[in-house]
């Protein structure tokens, strides 16, 4: 295969992005890469990603690319996961407690911080509506988080995401008391739970 056939795969796959450092990694000079974006109508997306201009804008893909160490959360990570009545108006993301976020905040991304010990918990991959993948947390971890934060979000997101929950067959029940314990919110867990069940 050669460099201009592998490159179009290599976007193709990537549902018409390019990652820079991808095209290293295989094998690709960086001189070559760049020859290859100017002869192509690629727009850049972020620092070392371009976007073809007929691709589908990946805000969540872009945003995870550009931070890698960003988890989405609470309203984003409800939107991933369809419990949401609709695309949230801002990112949610989650970081480690002692990182910065000024750049993040100016960019009206809503920040939250957690210890290092809870900070990895219920961490998986999913899929973004555009395709690509990124780091969000399960519908389990999500519950939680929106209980220790209820007092800024909206209280009928809240509600619908528990009736959502709930109506699913991939609901995991223990998992979820499982995190209601390490978050503190085991009361109010079962008070939806009880409300909403069977």
């Amino acid at each position: 295969m050669n460099k201009t056939v592998f490159m179009h795969h290599l976007v193709e796959k990537n549902l018409g992005y390019l990652r820079v450092t991808d095209a290293i990694a295989a094998g690709i000079s960086r001189s070559y890469i760049m020859e290859y974006i100017a002869q192509h109508p690629f727009e850049r997306a972020a620092r070392g990603l371009y976007k073809m201009q007929d691709a589908w804008d990946d805000g969540m893909y872009v945003l995870q690319t550009r931070y890698k160490k960003a988890i989405f959360s609470h309203e984003s990570a409800l939107y991933l996961h369809n419990l949401a009545v609709r695309e949230p108006v801002q990112y949610s993301i989650t970081l480690q407690a002692g990182s910065g976020s000024a750049a993040l905040v100016a960019e009206g991304v809503k920040v939250y911080k957690i210890k290092k010990s809870l900070f990895l918990m219920g961490l998986l991959e999913v899929q973004t509506p555009v395709g690509h993948f990124v780091r969000a947390y399960n519908a389990e971890r999500t519950l939680c988080d929106l209980l220790r934060s209820r007092r800024s979000i909206e209280s009928q997101d809240i509600q619908y995401a528990f009736t959502a929950y709930v109506q699913t067959n991939k609901k995991n029940i223990p998992l979820l008391m499982h995190y209601a314990k390490h978050f503190s919110v085991t009361e109010r867990i079962r008070t939806y739970l009880e409300m909403l069940l069977p």
